[in-house]
């Protein structure tokens, strides 16, 4: 296929991890649900099964080892072959869990055979290589995670191109990993390539999420690589649509903390409120990902992988609400409040400059940043380890300065125009009312959100308390709905 000057008609969809691990929902809700007529004109960018990077790279969320972490620990030599050959054990099971059919099931652990084996045999020829003296681990280790990262994708694209064939669609996979090819492309050189014969009217590509090419996915996009590919995708073809499959709504609140029955859905919103979620941990979509689909002027639309018949949120980059008000309430439960305090800072630069360069230096991700006279304060994410790194470098440098790291949580409330009469000491108010001490605030004057800093203990009960106030206790979302 080949980018047009005007928008093309077809879209191209993301389906998460969560989402493409039930089988029976994505066949009938994302590609069967339209009958024949909607086979076609659809790009589809799949993640692997939910857990499988997991047990690949390392838990996202405990920080358990995967093989690659096992197979970068300097502890063992030998525990990352037996976490990859558990790896092959789970996407068995997957398999037989997806298919009736011995000749696909048959096809399909073939598939997985061969490139857990392939990975194996250049692992062991790495360490082999690296036992000389000349040779470094640590200069191959990037690579590594790059090949790791790769094998779940390859899996559930494969698949699911199985399963649609099996259903009459005339689906193909896409495979851009780079399997056992010589070639180093650039991200759009590997996309193109991989596209320029789909003819989309007849055929129905399913794509992998992870995309071999010369700037590294995993070094530029983390674990957000997949929506990178789909982003670019979408730019390159120039979709009149990007859509993401997940296994919620974009609503107002984290359902687990003000219950089903209160959230609401948002149905619309721009990029900047996006923007917003991604710096709290709430991504729609990875914010680099998002700047692609903004530039290109692509809307994206973020559906419910269980609720077929709701049209989802679309994203655009010029909404803005016709009712002021929050849309969302969110935050960080776990940050870190750096604040450097130097009586003889007034009228001195070079303090923020330093401070960001030791930030930078021990990886330290930057929520929000508030400064006066003589202090800068920094809310951060990350270990804390490394934020008593970054005050050590600090005190080193700046021995009569006042450094101290303290445990707090940031309250986020998100809208397209929060420029509302009231909004603000409303949601103060209720904060006090509950006892919840606020211990800093930030309002920027852009009115897409404002930040509370309070005590961390108190961060699930804070978001219930401004969705009460803010979301519940108000008509603006409906109002909001209506005029979208």
């Amino acid at each position: 296929m080949t980018k047009t000057t005007e928008q093309n008609k077809h879209t191209v969809e993301k389906i998460g991890g969560t989402s493409i691990s039930n089988t029976d929902a994505v066949l009938k809700n994302i590609f069967l649900k339209g009958g024949k007529g909607s086979f076609y004109n659809r790009v589809f960018v799949v993640s692997a099964y939910a857990g499988v990077t997991n047990l690949l790279i390392e838990d996202k969320k405990t920080g358990n080892p995967g093989v690659f972490s096992l197979f970068s620990s300097t502890e063992s030599d030998w525990t990352w072959g037996d976490a990859l050959t558990a790896v092959g054990v789970r996407m068995r099971e997957i398999n037989a869990s997806i298919f009736d059919d011995n000749a696909d099931r048959a096809a399909a652990d073939n598939f997985v055979r061969e490139r857990i084996e392939g990975v194996r045999s250049c692992l062991l020829d790495i360490q082999r290589l690296c036992s000389f003296g000349h040779f470094r681990v640590d200069d191959h280790l990037s690579t590594v995670k790059e090949m790791l990262s790769a094998l779940g994708e390859a899996q559930s694209a494969h698949n699911t191109a199985l399963l649609l064939r099996q259903h009459g669609v005339n689906a193909s996979f896409i495979d851009l990993t780079g399997w056992r090819t010589e070639e180093s492309p650039t991200l759009d050189e590997r996309l193109n390539t991989a596209l320029a014969q789909v003819d989309l009217e007849k055929e129905l590509p399913i794509l992998t999420g992870y995309a071999h090419c010369r700037e590294g996915m995993m070094q530029i996009y983390g674990r957000g690589y997949t929506e990178a590919t789909f982003s670019r995708v979408a730019v390159l073809t120039n979709a009149a649509e990007a859509i993401i499959h997940k296994e919620f709504h974009l609503s107002s609140a984290d359902p687990n903390l003000v219950g089903e029955n209160k959230v609401r859905k948002i149905g619309k919103t721009n990029y900047d409120v996006a923007d917003q979620l991604s710096n709290m941990g709430m991504e729609a979509i990875h914010p680099r990902a998002a700047k692609g689909l903004r530039q290109a002027d692509i809307p994206l639309r973020v559906k419910n992988t269980f609720d077929p018949d709701d049209p989802g949120t679309v994203i655009s980059g010029d909404y803005i609400s016709d009712v002021p008000g929050a849309e969302i309430i969110t935050g960080r439960k776990s940050v870190l409040a750096l604040e450097f305090f130097e009586q003889d800072m007034v009228g001195v630069k070079g303090y923020d400059t330093a401070i960001l360069s030791a930030l930078e230096r021990h990886r330290v991700s930057i929520v929000s940043k508030s400064s006066n006279a003589n202090s800068i304060t920094h809310y951060l994410y990350g270990s804390l380890k490394a934020a008593r790194r970054v005050s050590a470098d600090l005190e080193e440098k700046f021995p009569s300065a006042s450094i101290t790291v303290r445990k707090v949580a940031v309250l986020s409330v998100i809208g397209s125009d929060l420029n509302r009469s009231g909004l603000t000491s409303t949601a103060v108010s209720a904060l006090a009312k509950e006892g919840i001490e606020l211990l800093g605030m930030q309002q920027p004057m852009r009115h897409v959100d404002i930040q509370f800093v309070i005590d961390a203990e108190d961060y699930d009960k804070g978001v219930a308390v401004l969705h009460r106030v803010l979301v519940e206790n108000t008509d603006d979302t409906a109002k909001r709905q209506e005029a979208a």
